[in-house]
């Protein structure tokens, strides 16, 4: 299964894509999405959902695996956030790959064993349970391998899964 992972954003968005098969996964690719300061936020959000149709295109996804939207302390870039992750979760639709969302703690858990467990911890399991030399750069595509990585374990998991089909 090609799992492809999404950080959402407006200025970056992280991709990463991981194959997984009977319990083992490996890094297929991963990168940023970025779009330029000065535009508008509508061609801004023009410009993320192309590039990520293109993306689908190009990656071939069995699933997307995207972050649940968590608001921090400002809500003008939360708000603008929410826009692009809009526009990937239409595109996700538009090109018929199945959507998986997890929250950051669901991501963590899966990841590292500790829901609350720090950023920092979270990249370098991401870098070890994927068998990389470091890190994955920028951090927006380190995040998005750990939310493929969690869909790769929440899809093997033998706990009853709610809106996972059994045939996975």
């Amino acid at each position: 299964m090609r799992i492809l992972g999404i950080d959402p954003g407006f200025a970056t968005i992280g991709f990463g894509l991981v194959a997984a098969d009977r319990g083992q996964t490996r890094m297929a690719a991963y990168g940023a999405i970025t779009t330029p300061a000065g535009l508008p936020l509508s061609r801004r959000l023009y410009q993320i959902g192309t590039d990520m149709e293109d993306l689908i295109g190009r990656l071939k996804p069995d699933v997307i695996s995207i972050e649940e939207l968590f608001f921090n302390t400002n809500i003008t870039t939360g708000i603008a956030v929410a826009h692009g992750r809009g526009v990937l979760l239409y595109a996700a639709e538009k090109c018929g790959i199945p959507l998986y969302e997890y929250t950051p703690s669901q991501v963590k858990l899966a990841v590292t064993g500790y829901g609350k467990a720090e950023k920092r911890q979270v990249m370098d399991m991401t870098r070890r349970l994927l068998k990389l030399e470091k890190v994955p750069r920028p951090d927006d595509a380190a995040d998005a391998l750990a939310l493929a990585l969690c869909h790769a374990r929440s899809v093997t998991s033998r706990l009853p899964q709610k809106d996972v089909p059994e045939t996975i």
